[in-house]
């Protein structure tokens, strides 16, 4: 065989390596865009059935709702929700928080609200059951009391049942704070911003997840209702 020939030959060999490496990150390329997408599609649909499911302020009594996902795990977080004043801490809620995460997504249903998350990027879907105003605080905490976890791929379907009772409480008149427990504070950051309260974030009872601490300024009458869900998730 001749050198041209050779040199034609060694060249092809190369071309079908470079292109089946080209070819191989195309298709690595493809599944990370696709995997993505899904996990998107995923949070999306799991903020909405969440936020249909669990309605805290709306329900008493027994509730169902389902939410189904492609891929990931739904399960129960121990979270806290403390209220304070200029002496301290005048009550604590276990709150817990009902966490769905799947690639780089995170959806959380936590003291009421329905927090978002794509990366190091967080935000609230929906907002705490928190009211104030002309010299009133209204704290609403929702309870989760919640049992069960789910996960898995190639497509999941859980129920989630509640049977929901409320108890209020007044706290008094004084200056207030609160403490919303939270892996991802910074949504809760933007939300205290966007009503012009002045928040911190600090880990309250070094358990090593923070709390947005939220600053309600003057002196309010403030009461405290509890969201006792009961919640249950189920096999699907």
């Amino acid at each position: 065989m001749s050198d041209r020939a050779q040199s034609h030959v060694v060249g092809v060999v190369v071309l079908l390596g470079l292109t089946a490496i080209a070819m191989g990150g195309l298709t690595a390329t493809i599944g990370t865009i696709v995997d993505e997408q899904t996990a998107s599609a995923d949070a999306n649909r799991v903020a909405s059935d969440l936020d249909s499911a669990l309605r805290p302020v709306e329900t008493t009594g027994y509730r169902a709702g389902e939410v189904s996902f492609a891929s990931g795990s739904l399960g129960v977080e121990q979270r806290e929700l403390r209220v304070l004043d200029s002496s301290g801490v005048v009550a604590t809620i276990q709150t817990d928080a009902l966490v769905f995460e799947a690639q780089q997504r995170r959806v959380a249903a936590v003291a009421g609200a329905i927090v978002r998350g794509h990366g190091e990027s967080t935000w609230l879907a929906t907002t705490p059951p928190i009211t104030s105003g002309d010299g009133v605080l209204v704290v609403g905490a929702q309870k989760l009391n919640g049992t069960g976890s789910v996960g898995g791929s190639g497509g999941v379907t859980t129920t989630l049942s509640t049977n929901v009772s409320h108890d209020r409480r007044l706290l008094g008149d004084g200056e207030y704070r609160v403490a919303i427990e939270t892996a991802t504070p910074g949504a809760f950051e933007q939300y205290a911003d966007a009503r012009g309260h002045d928040v911190t974030v600090t880990d309250i009872d070094g358990d090593g997840v923070p709390s947005a601490l939220i600053e309600y300024d003057g002196t309010r009458t403030a009461y405290l209702v509890v969201h006792d869900m009961r919640l249950e998730v189920g096999d699907g």
